[in-house]
């Protein structure tokens, strides 16, 4: 099981993850992307897909021509599901296929 981040540690988190938003409902992290059009949308997607497959930690998204909405929770964190480092590391992997 993967340990939820507590408090103190999800602050610090969404300090250092500026664009990224707090959903406290999900206690997961989302951000929105807008691309100039779908196939550079589905690049980003395919460039993330390939890191959270490595990485076996696979975001929740949305897409639509050329935004691509993800939300980052961990499934197994804590007792139902929560935030953890696997979502801040999946985070900053994803800001780097900009």
């Amino acid at each position: 099981m993967v340990t939820q981040l507590t408090d103190d540690e999800r602050k610090a988190v969404l300090t250092k993850l500026s664009d990224w938003q707090y959903d406290a409902e999900r206690d997961a992290i989302s951000r929105s992307f807008k691309f100039s059009d779908f196939t550079e949308a589905f690049a980003f997607m395919t460039r993330v897909a390939l890191h959270a497959e490595k990485a076996d930690h696979h975001p929740e998204w949305f897409n639509v021509y050329n935004r691509v909405d993800i939300l980052l929770t961990t499934h197994d964190a804590g007792e139902n599901g929560g935030l953890s480092q696997r979502d801040v590391d999946l985070a900053n992997v994803i800001e780097l296929c900009l």
